[in-house]
């Protein structure tokens, strides 16, 4: 009666267990979901109000909105690429690790802009745009060759694989397409020629049996012993022959 309480509780503390195992799992999932779309949605208005500063406002302001707009943008495109085409293709995992170093310089630089974005000495602000802007460009530049590198590759290997792909295709329809002639067929007919060519009295015409027994026993050459001196071949006996009576001696 013990072991069996014993057992009973085990089992409704595993069951316990499992089920806070499954909801922790359950809420991690749903509070990842929630960052997530927090996330994104904290991204679309930004992209919206580096658009709005870009378009609607000249000058520094403008301008320094612009490089992040740049540098997001670009950022983020040769991220997702590069995520996709690691799904399929390992080599790629090299140049996520070259872009992860890359996007610390860009994390850096959009603080930075941000940063700017609100100094009111808009003189300094000025004298250092071109510096800016050539940070910008080297670290777009940098995202742009990784991510039409991976898609140089991955469209590479789709047209390989498409290449390939057609050739087989061809070949498997040029055999569906062959119905002239069958394998048995070619069997078939090669099996009749050697019969018509052992049947008896199949010889070329003018010439007798002997003498093409004869001709085809010396076309090896000279060394050859005459057909006449090897004993002749019995006479073939036939169904259709009806064998001789013995002479009576009386």
């Amino acid at each position: 009666m013990e072991a069996a309480l014993i057992i009973f509780a085990l089992m409704v503390f595993t069951f316990l267990g499992l089920g806070v195992y499954a909801t922790v799992k359950v809420v991690q999932a749903t509070k990842r979901g929630v960052d997530r779309t927090i996330t994104q949605a904290r991204r679309t208005v930004e992209d919206t109000t580096l658009r709005a500063k870009s378009f609607g406002q000249v000058g520094v302001t403008g301008a320094l909105a612009q490089l992040r707009l740049d540098l997001r943008t670009s950022m983020r495109s040769t991220q997702q690429a590069l995520q996709d085409g690691a799904r399929t293709d390992a080599s790629l995992h090299e140049s996520i690790a070259l872009f992860e170093r890359l996007s610390a310089h860009g994390h850096e630089l959009d603080d930075e802009l941000k940063r700017l974005e609100q100094d009111p000495d808009r003189k300094r602000l000025a004298e250092r745009l071109p510096d800016l802007r050539e940070r910008t460009a080297r670290i777009t530049q940098a995202a742009d060759s990784l991510r039409w590198a991976a898609r140089d590759r991955a469209r590479r290997f789709a047209e390989d694989d498409l290449s390939v792909l057609s050739a087989q295709i061809e070949v498997e329809s040029g055999a569906l397409r062959d119905w002239s002639r069958e394998p048995v067929d070619d069997l078939a007919a090669a099996a009749a020629a050697w019969d018509a060519a052992q049947a008896p009295g199949n010889a070329a015409p003018g010439q007798q049996p002997s003498s093409a027994a004869g001709s085809a026993a010396g076309g090896w050459g000279a060394d050859q012993p005459p057909a006449a001196l090897k004993p002749a071949a019995p006479a073939p006996q036939y169904p259709w022959q009806k064998t001789p009576r013995p002479e009576s001696t009386t």
